[in-house]
């Protein structure tokens, strides 16, 4: 029987694995392009992991009420156990009030922050989905299967779909000129057309004045 089976071990302990977890998921809300490179195992896994953080962070900006701070407080910490915990010395000084240099946060910080300022407000209208596994093929060495994990919905793909517009925008367009071309063109041959049976009749009829006076 394969109860509590429903998740892959990857080869580690639990504690080894969700670290890892906790790392790509870091890693994956803090990329420049909102995309890394994994094996297909381990992007199956994060893929329900990111989720779940990322339902979170959209169930926060959806809050409203009196109690909306709270509750959005308690959604943060919440969400604050898929990362690594920041630095604990940084507590520590600013208690202590000493004029140190500012410890740095940590990429779990920057990762939480940037998920409930930016990525649930993006997906606040999404019902699920949030990201997609594109297969990449083996790895030279080991023979792998790898794998592209990304963000739906990103700032790569805005760009495109608003230059396809563009270019659909500019195609009909220059299809509107060409229209607009032709039929300037057939009205310019119809008025040729027009004075050149105009000069015919002119001279047909001095031909017939002529004969008439012979």
């Amino acid at each position: 029987m394969r109860h509590l089976n429903a998740h892959r071990k990857l080869g580690r302990t639990s504690e080894h694995r969700m670290s890892m977890l906790r790392n790509l998921a870091t890693s994956l809300i803090n990329a420049r392009d909102e995309r890394i490179v994994t094996t297909v195992p381990k992007a199956k896994e994060l893929r329900p992991f990111v989720e779940r953080v990322i339902t979170l962070a959209k169930r926060a900006g959806a809050l409203t009420g009196d109690d909306a701070n709270i509750q959005s407080l308690h959604l943060r910490r919440q969400a604050a156990g898929f990362f690594h915990a920041g630095n604990s010395r940084r507590g520590e000084s600013a208690a202590r009030g000493r004029k140190q240099a500012e410890i740095p946060r940590t990429a779990g910080v920057l990762a939480l922050k940037r998920l409930f300022d930016e990525l649930g407000k993006r997906y606040a209208d999404r019902p699920g989905g949030y990201t997609r596994i594109i297969r990449l093929g083996r790895r030279d060495g080991d023979n792998a299967e790898l794998a592209i994990i990304e963000l739906v919905d990103n700032a790569r793909e805005a760009a495109e779909a608003s230059s396809k517009k563009a270019k659909t925008a500019g195609a009909g367009k220059k299809k509107s000129a060409k229209t607009a071309g032709k039929g300037e063109t057939t009205g310019a041959e119809t008025t040729k057309k027009e004075g050149r049976g105009g000069r015919r009749s002119k001279k047909t009829e001095q031909t017939a004045g002529e004969q008439e006076t012979e």
